[in-house]
């Protein structure tokens, strides 16, 4: 079996990387790149067979002609990108690199480079030759193409594999088609995940528990499907047991056919994905659990199919919120604000959290805005912003903070009910942001105080759920993101804490 090397190389000044054998002076300098007028592009990548010695292959991927020598979040993208296209390379090989062992110079920065690696080593595929990972019918995992280990041993690294498996997990779960991974299944699957972590507890409840606690805007989304429904929580405890939790909401929508108000065919298979917030909030407890965040969590989704059922939701539907405010259905493909109302306006009553974040695929509108490079945030808070958007930042899993604003109500204000569920197509993003605010129990200061009880910030990933043409380190598909982002937000938090 052939060994494989990763090797990033600043190209206008390589260097040998002596643990290898590997002379990258040497080696680069025999490359087209070499001769070129200025230094190769960011991620250009030259393999080399026979080197260091007979039944190796080495990568080498430049860093690109400005490379940064300081450490900091365009080093770190450079790193990213230089090694995940080389482990693309290497990945792409054929099937003789099934199981081999392929050694990354992790030495620029060990954590980006766990995580582009791994990142970029993920290829989702049902085809059943040869066998695929994700084959649902498997009783014990199929092993990966590549076996990635640092030229030396690094906690950093260590991190990082933990971000990228996150992040590679909400991207399986969102891949899934949706007569696989219904809410059941779902359940199923992050207890199964779960197994074994300590200080967590997976809570799965059900309808009837939903009714009791009159989470009617969440049941009437239910009532189209033949899929049983659920109401997932995620407990981990990593502080102090009186210590308030962060919580995060993720909206669980496994399939999304818009109801009554039915989408348009073309592309509906994406509405696979519609449980991307869902997806992306577990993975992330998951490696804040496996990381032991000091830090005490709770999440929650809400998980269903939103189908054209004969007792599904009706435009001019009229439903009462477990907050007691009346919601006019006028649209049954704005599902997602109705069964997020219920679990926020529930967790941020039963757990009273300092911060309550939730992530959705909510909205067109956002796609539109932002396209696939940045996820909206819609906050009260300007200290939530500024942390999530280092978050961002450092693990290059971008935010754009968007209007949060009152001058949108009357879009969604002054109907037969207290809310409506759309507010027309202009500024739909923001109507939705400003539909879940009521929904937040003290989003707002409370008399003679000068800041919310509460923190609160909605994700809207409409946009961000997908890669159109696929990156250095992301496949064309579901992207998982921002797993990293929120595993970096939490382990800041817990900080300061």
């Amino acid at each position: 079996m052939s060994s494989f090397y990763v090797l990033p190389v600043d190209p206008s000044a390589p260097s040998a990387a002596s643990a290898t054998g590997v002379d990258a002076t040497k080696l680069w300098k025999s490359t087209p790149s070499a001769f070129e007028s200025k230094p190769a592009s960011l991620g250009t990548t030259h393999l080399f067979y026979g080197a260091p010695k007979e039944g190796t292959v080495t990568a080498l991927a430049s860093l690109g002609d400005k490379f940064p020598q300081k450490k900091g979040d365009v080093r770190r993208e450079a790193v990213r990108k230089a090694v995940a296209s080389a482990v693309k390379k290497v990945r792409d090989l054929g099937e003789g690199v099934q199981g081999s062992k392929v050694v990354v110079d992790a030495s620029a920065d060990p954590h980006a480079a766990a995580v582009a690696a791994h990142l970029a080593a993920y290829n989702f595929t049902l085809k059943t030759k040869p066998t695929s990972p994700f084959d649902p019918r498997l009783t014990a995992p199929a092993p990966g193409k590549l076996n990635l280990t640092p030229l030396s041993p690094e906690k950093a690294w260590e991190t990082g594999v933990i971000y990228a498996k996150a992040q590679n997990l909400a991207r399986t779960l969102m891949e899934l088609p949706a007569n696989i991974m219904t809410p059941t299944a779902f359940t199923e699957r992050i207890k199964a995940e779960f197994a074994g972590v300590p200080n967590t507890e997976i809570v799965v409840r059900d309808t009837a528990w939903a009714a009791e606690k009159g989470m009617n805007t969440f049941l009437s989304v239910t009532k189209g499907t033949s899929e049983p429904a659920k109401f997932l929580e995620i407990h981990y405890k990593g502080a102090a047991a009186d210590a308030k939790p962060l919580v995060f909401v993720g909206k669980g929508i496994t399939f999304d056919s818009g109801g009554i108000s039915i989408k348009p065919s073309a592309n509906m298979s994406l509405m696979r994905g519609d449980m991307g917030g869902a997806a992306t909030v577990c993975a992330s407890a998951l490696a804040i659990a496996q990381l032991q965040v000091p830090i005490n969590l709770v999440v929650l989704t809400p998980l269903t199919e939103n189908m054209p059922g004969p007792a599904a939701n009706k435009p001019g539907d009229i439903v009462y919120a477990m907050n007691g405010k009346s919601v006019e259905i006028d649209n049954t493909d704005a599902e997602g604000r109705l069964v997020l109302s219920d679990a926020i306006y529930y967790g941020s009553t039963e757990f009273k959290p300092k911060t309550l974040i939730d992530v959705a695929t909510l909205t067109g509108s956002m796609d539109y805005g932002l396209g696939e490079v940045y996820s909206g945030v819609f906050t009260n808070s300007d200290s939530l912003w500024d942390e999530l958007h280092a978050a961002g930042l450092r693990e290059h899993d971008r935010f754009w903070r968007m209007p949060l604003d009152e001058e949108y109500g009357p879009q969604i204000y002054g109907h037969n009910a207290d809310l409506v569920n759309t507010g027309g197509w202009r500024a739909g993003c923001c109507t939705a942001a400003l539909f879940l605010k009521s929904f937040v129990e003290g989003v707002e200061p409370a008399d003679g105080a000068d800041e919310p009880a509460i923190r609160w910030a909605h994700l809207d990933i409409a946009g961000s759920m997908e890669a159109s043409r696929g990156t250095a380190y992301q496949e064309k598909g579901m992207t998982g993101r921002p797993t990293r982002a929120l595993i970096e937000f939490a382990r800041r938090l817990s900080q300061q804490q």
